[in-house]
């Protein structure tokens, strides 16, 4: 059902006026200075940490950090793919599939690490706005071992107590376990509670608790206290207090082909947002002062935004797979073809040029 990637564009105006077309044309061209391929990471541990190589996962839809692998992250793709789970690590290299047994997903959106380590994993896409009665969230313990390997889960049955609703983003808290959903809605949206405990039996009841903006993924920060939803083209942070959030501000997300999956990195320094595609980059975002999570302090004498935005080893480290070799081998991997920022520049370019041939075939008729 690869109904994802249509689904997710906004129509655009029918009929744009000159002034709109210059101002795209002006954007176009402020876009086209920044459109080069996207450098390795800086010394505050910000910018392109990986690419996704592993030519199967082609639409990843989640992303979250493992606790048990430093390094490593657990992703899946949107849909037709089957049931399988993907662990890559800091190069960008699959190093383990695991096959979820017994289950036939349908729309997998979402991907959260729980307590002790356990993985969820949220079935709860619904590409036909209301029509699926109940969605489903199956979760697994991590794997001890980075292999190939199928595994048991646990299937959860939920429902929202509004009705039926797409959603994209499960955040499983890190500290009490209890799930929650963001529904994926144009001006509104809203974020959903489920019960304190998840039940494998009868029906899980979601409900809602705060209003969301056009959210594709979210996630917790490790020690629970900080939550970030991201959209498209943007990445709103909260303050986690007594199961509530309060809006702290906006973070600097990527402009990315399609921006769907976000995590914090396992020391909480740093949140990494992913896209769909081939070859899709995972970019890496330094947090500080009070964006970074309660039990995270500043380092010592950094400046503002070398928090060392990393979840793994720092940056230039031995342990850290992105430094060194493996940094160049990253920034001629992306000098390699097109960015998306570039991609993005091209595809305004190409509208821009469609309606003023337009306007040029009407005022010729």
């Amino acid at each position: 059902m690869r109904t994802n990637t249509r689904r997710k564009r906004s129509p655009g105006p029918a009929r744009p006026s000159v002034a709109r077309v210059a101002a795209a044309l002006a954007a176009a061209a402020a876009l086209g200075t920044l459109a080069v391929a996207p450098p390795a990471l800086a010394a505050d541990g910000a910018g392109q940490a990986f690419t996704i190589t592993d030519p199967r996962i082609t639409e990843s839809s989640g992303l979250a950090a493992s606790l048990a692998h430093p390094g490593v992250y657990w992703t899946h793709n949107d849909s037709d793919d089957g049931p399988y789970v993907y662990a890559v690590d800091s190069r960008g290299r699959t190093v383990a599939t695991v096959t979820l047994r017994g289950i036939e997903p349908r729309d997998v959106e979402a991907i959260s690490v729980g307590p002790g380590g356990r993985i969820y994993v949220g079935d709860i896409g619904d590409n036909l706005g209301g029509k699926w009665s109940e969605v489903w969230i199956y979760s697994f313990a991590e794997p001890t071992e980075l292999r190939d390997q199928s595994v048991d889960v646990i299937r959860y049955r939920v429902r929202y107590e509004d009705g039926p609703r797409d959603a994209e983003a499960l955040m499983v808290h890190p500290v009490t376990g209890r799930a929650y959903i963001a529904s994926k809605k144009q001006g509104g949206g809203a974020l959903y509670q489920g019960p304190e405990k998840l039940a494998p039996t009868g029906i899980n009841t979601f409900r809602r608790i705060a209003d969301a903006p056009w959210v594709t993924d979210g996630a917790f920060s490790p020690d629970g206290t900080r939550l970030v939803l991201r959209g498209y083209f943007f990445a709103t942070l909260y303050r986690w207090k007594d199961g509530a959030p309060a809006e702290l501000g906006a973070l600097s997300a990527p402009w990315q082909r399609q921006g769907e999956s976000v995590t914090f990195t396992a020391d909480g320094r740093a949140v990494l947002y992913g896209s769909e595609g081939k070859d899709s980059p995972v970019w890496r975002a330094p947090l500080d002062d009070d964006e970074l999570p309660d039990t995270v302090k500043p380092l010592p004498g950094s400046s503002p935004s070398a928090a060392a935005g990393a979840g793994a080893p720092p940056v230039g480290s031995s342990a850290d797979p992105t430094s060194g070799a493996s940094a160049g081998a990253a920034a001629a991997a992306s000098s390699d073809g097109p960015s998306d920022r570039a991609l993005g520049v091209v595809f305004v370019l190409a509208a821009v040029a469609a309606v003023l041939g337009l306007r040029k075939r009407r005022k010729g008729s």
